[in-house]
């Protein structure tokens, strides 16, 4: 039997995302990438982002809006994705980097999307929604 989700905290995808954050973060504090403002920037945000629409639809207690914040985060893991790939093409990252990190970020994009399919089909619609 799982374990009983009660805040954001508790999920899996919510914790990968604050991992994969950490690393970026690590990621653009060093080395020629910490130089290129505009990319180190984007890179910190697409990050934060995920783990953040992660946290907000979980807060917002109903299907609707999770899913709706999910899509945003899937979105958002996208983004990231692409923008390590530019600083691997600018030469910021070297290829062992690149790879590791690009595998967590799709990792990350199938969680949500398992997340997403699994929510679709739930009869469970969120706190807000029980009747008491």
């Amino acid at each position: 039997m799982g374990k009983t989700i009660t805040s954001f905290e508790d999920l899996e995808v919510w914790k990968k995302s604050r991992s994969l954050t950490a690393k970026m973060y690590n990621l653009t504090s060093k080395g020629p990438v910490s130089c290129d403002f505009y990319l180190r920037d984007q890179l910190r945000k697409s990050a934060v982002s995920i783990m953040s629409n992660v946290a907000e639809g979980f807060e917002r207690d109903g299907n609707r809006e999770f899913l709706q914040a999910l899509a945003i985060a899937k979105g958002s893991n996208g983004e990231l994705l692409s923008q390590l790939i530019v600083a691997h093409d600018q030469g910021y990252l070297k290829q062992n980097e690149f790879q590791r990190l690009s595998v967590e970020i799709e990792h990350l994009g199938r969680m949500l999307g398992k997340l997403i399919r699994h929510l679709k089909t739930s009869p469970y619609r969120g706190k807000k929604f029980l009747t008491v």
